[in-house]
């Protein structure tokens, strides 16, 4: 391999966000890490989607067709509806397809743009670490009271407030990965992916 293409290939590993050493072989014991790296807010999403999706459909032919209804059917979708948003918002952290002013962006210099992705970690961070601290307060609440999802005998709601400062843990690790993938780039003096794919 030329030192181009081994430059090459780091780039694009940094550019992924991903934590992990480029350049170095994936040995079996570190494979399913990646693969969770890789996939689990997608995985996640696709659970609580799919859920929701099947729970609705299934609903709505029963009532219009045998007039009947499960009394959780119209709570549950809506809890399912926090692990999809907040675990989506990670997913949307990590491929840095949230909104960030990057027309601005792109027009300071090398230096501006290197310091606009340090104070997005650092708001981030922040930010992430108010919401997990009164969410799990939130969380906390809804087990000591054994408050149980509408429509359920035994379904804690607490179960499905866990996702927001779950998600909020993970979008705190992806913010993380995308600043080191950044001073990387800084350092081998290479451009920022100021415009990544959504479809990634």
């Amino acid at each position: 391999m030329t030192r181009h293409d081994s430059t090459q290939a780091s780039s694009v590993e940094a550019s992924r966000g991903a934590s992990w050493a480029p350049g170095r072989p994936v040995s079996g014991w570190w494979a399913p890490l990646r693969w969770l790296d890789a996939n689990l807010e997608k995985v996640i999403i696709l659970i609580s989607y799919s859920g929701m999706a099947g729970i609705i459909f299934v609903e709505v032919i029963r009532r219009f067709f045998f007039s009947l209804q499960a009394p959780w059917s119209t709570s549950i979708p809506i809890l399912l509806f926090l692990w999809l948003t907040w675990f989506g918002a990670s997913l949307n952290v990590k491929q840095r397809t949230h909104l960030s002013l990057n027309e601005i962006r792109m027009r300071l210099p090398y230096t501006g743009q290197f310091l606009c992705q340090i104070l997005d970690a650092v708001l981030w961070i922040t930010f992430g670490a108010l919401v997990i601290n009164f969410t799990i307060d939130q969380v906390q609440l809804a087990h000591m009271n054994f408050a149980i999802v509408p429509g359920t005998d035994n379904v804690m709601q607490w179960w499905f407030y866990l996702a927001t400062p779950l998600a909020w843990v993970l979008i705190i690790i992806r913010v993380l990965q995308n600043l080191i993938a950044d001073v990387c780039r800084f350092r081998r003096r290479e451009p920022f992916n100021l415009q990544p794919s959504i479809m990634d």
